[in-house]
């Protein structure tokens, strides 16, 4: 098993990308605290993990719920080896000027403060330890955008480089920062990100753009997610890992 006895945090995992990161890295052999603001779906995930599993209502964008959950693994599990900062926020695909600023705080928020709070948290445990993996969910939004989505865009622009820059600075303590950057996938969130009604029709737009011919599934994430939190990944830190089918070349 790739991560026997590793202890991972995996925020947004009630479902989508984070659910199945989480159901993963369980079967390869690591204790995964399943955080969510959707406890209920928190829960769900976490009992088909069984003991290795251990669910914590988490709101990302504040620090009290970050710093509560990083204390409560550490008295479960342990410090965490691997943190999946998966949780994540969209608007609407809408013009940009429809976007008012509560909602522009909030996508900036959830997808790129709650990094810095998770950085304030876990960091200091890991380079107590010496090492520690840092992935972060970025989006192909922020290498190549699509209209309707710029402030979304942006905020993933700035996930993406973030992770660049931690993982220069946290290098010399062993910790190893990446980022992976879906391609829009099979998730609650897909009616969003293109604005329209999710039907077959309009998904085969979409698609189209995707030279492999599909939308990302929350498998192909976890795949990734998996190899970059291994040892087989030991030597590779900042870097901008699309999963997109081909859609950003």
């Amino acid at each position: 098993m790739r991560l026997k006895d590793k202890v991972a945090i995996v925020t947004g995992a009630a479902s989508g990308f984070g659910a199945e990161t989480a159901r993963l890295f369980a079967r390869e052999g690591a204790l995964v605290v399943v955080a969510d603001l959707n406890i209920a779906g928190a829960k769900s995930v976490a009992a088909e993990i069984g003991s290795a599993g251990l669910a914590i209502e988490c709101d990302v964008s504040r620090r009290a719920d970050v710093d509560r959950l990083v204390a409560s693994s550490i008295k479960e599990f342990g410090v965490p080896d691997i943190v999946v900062n998966n949780a994540g926020f969209t608007h609407k695909n809408q013009p940009l000027l429809n976007v008012d600023e509560a909602l522009f705080d909030k996508v900036f928020a959830v997808n790129v403060k709650s990094i810095f709070h998770m950085v304030h948290a876990v960091v200091p445990h890991m380079r107590q330890r010496g090492s520690g993996v840092m992935l972060n969910i970025g989006s192909t939004a922020g290498i190549r955008p699509r209209p309707g989505l710029s402030w979304y865009n942006a905020s993933k622009a700035a996930v993406n480089l973030l992770s660049k820059s931690l993982a220069v600075e946290l290098g010399k303590d062993g910790i190893r920062v990446n980022v992976i950057c879906p391609v829009m996938g099979e998730t609650a969130m897909l009616g969003d990100f293109m604005g329209v009604p999710d039907t077959p029709e309009n998904r085969e737009r979409f698609i189209a753009t995707i030279p492999l011919g599909r939308l990302s599934k929350p498998l192909d994430i976890a795949r990734a997610a998996l190899y970059l939190a291994s040892d087989e990944a030991e030597f590779i830190t900042g870097v901008e890992f699309p999963v997109d089918g081909g859609r950003t070349v």
